[in-house]
């Protein structure tokens, strides 16, 4: 026998009441279980009279044992009985055992009540984008200077050139740990060194020897650095200029960029790029916008596992993005003096963002009847396949069909909002 409370945060109390002879023959094969297990001196193992048995097996451990035993059958049964689906760990209670029954109380969360109210209309315009001539001409730029070749020159340093250089820091005439290099390349006016640094190289050529006086940034990473004056000794060893490729027909040939021959196709091809990528930032940008309108057109009240699941799960692809980098999520919590319940923190009100506006796609989906074709779900795991460089029948058996279903249809679920939105 079984029945249900819908609590608040979609909340379940689903209670289960085992008697009779269910209960009975429950007991008496956790019995037999447990004798196997006794020791009775004179007797082996398991081997001893049911009456001597009976004696060293309490009727509280035949219950509990019969409990461990049932009580994931008899939960699937409640739940079919109930049409319940739970989205988070049962947990089990038991509320009252005895010879001729045991009452359960299994709680868990399922998918909440949904409404979504007047979601046709909303606004999405997605802003006109152009790529300017100053825009191609910089990326055309950025190539040449990518293809740029090195020279060595014998007049002075500029700004732009590269000087090769030993040098050693010293701080109240102390040399101090991390000052010193021999040979490293500097490109003057890269700013990759602390200020004034590169200024004062500038006019110096090859064979060269000068001191260098810097006073180290407030905000230095070594604390005995902060503030500090210093001398660095260095030597010039060569000085080179960048020799930038001419913007000619050859130079476009070179780049090896499909279908670009000339100046002209490589220009148009550069003019293409940028106004895709405006494009496609300029539809993300509306479809947030858009989704933060839905959201004020949703009415739920949240399951805390929902919002924890999507937490963890945001913290997880961190910890992915920041672990191709070598670093693990510990390291990069110690370097932002965080913890991991700080960074829940941080992720939750987004995490909340997330599920409600994946709930309200899952509702339209099902009010407008969007459902998937196998054609469309067969592209879906291709695209993932061909993300990660893995064959199709391989991701298809690591992904749950509900899932990607889910997915497919919240994909088109998006589609018809912008489709009857308001431009």
């Amino acid at each position: 026998m079984s029945n249900f409370e819908l609590k608040e945060k979609s909340m379940v109390d689903l209670f289960v009441t085992v008697e009779g002879d269910e209960w009975k023959k429950a007991v008496e094969k956790a019995f037999d279980k447990l004798a196997k297990k006794v020791e009775i001196d004179g007797f082996r193992k398991g081997q001893a009279p049911k009456n001597l048995v009976e004696k060293r097996v309490s009727s509280v451990e035949r219950f509990m044992e019969a409990v461990d035993e049932n009580a994931n059958e008899w939960m699937r049964t409640a739940l079919d009985e109930n049409d319940l689906k739970p989205i988070s760990q049962p947990r089990l209670d038991i509320k009252d055992v005895n010879d001729t029954k045991v009452d359960l109380v299994y709680t868990f969360a399922v998918n909440p009540e949904v409404e979504v109210k007047d979601y046709k209309g909303l606004e999405y315009k997605v802003s006109e984008t152009n790529a300017s001539d100053d825009e191609i001409n910089a990326e055309i730029d950025r190539m040449r200077n990518q293809y740029a070749e090195m020279e060595v020159k014998e007049d002075k340093a500029e700004n732009g050139d590269t000087v090769n250089i030993n040098y050693e820091g010293f701080k109240d005439d102390v040399p101090f740990d991390g000052g010193k290099a021999d040979g490293y390349d500097l490109e003057l006016g890269s700013k990759q060194f602390i200020p004034g640094f590169e200024d004062q190289l500038v006019g110096t050529k090859a064979g060269d020897e000068v001191e260098v006086n810097v006073t180290f940034p407030e905000e230095y990473h070594a604390e005995d650095l902060k503030g500090a004056n210093a001398v660095f000794k260095v030597k010039v060893n060569e000085v080179k200029k960048k020799v930038v490729p001419d913007l000619d027909d050859d130079f476009a040939k070179d780049l090896n960029i499909k279908d670009v021959e000339t100046v002209d196709d490589l220009k148009n091809t550069i003019k293409e790029r940028i106004e895709n990528s405006k494009k496609a930032s300029a539809e993300q940008e509306a479809d947030n916008a858009l989704m933060e309108q839905l959201i004020d057109h949703i009415t739920v009240e949240l399951p805390d596992v929902l919002v924890d699941d999507e937490v963890n799960a945001q913290i997880n692809q961190l910890a992915s993005q920041i672990q191709a980098y070598g670093m693990q999520l510990p390291q990069y919590l110690q370097m932002m003096g965080k913890t991991v319940n700080d960074l829940k923190a941080d992720y939750s009100e987004n995490a909340e963002k997330t599920v409600k506006i994946r709930l309200a796609l899952q509702k339209i989906a099902e009010l407008e009847e969007l459902k998937p074709t196998q054609e469309e779900i067969d592209k879906q795991l291709q695209d993932i396949a061909d993300m990660y460089q893995m064959e199709f029948d391989q991701v298809k058996s690591m992904i749950s069909s509900e899932m990607i279903e889910m997915d497919v249809a919240n994909q088109k679920a998006l589609t018809f909002l912008k489709d009857n939105a308001k431009k």
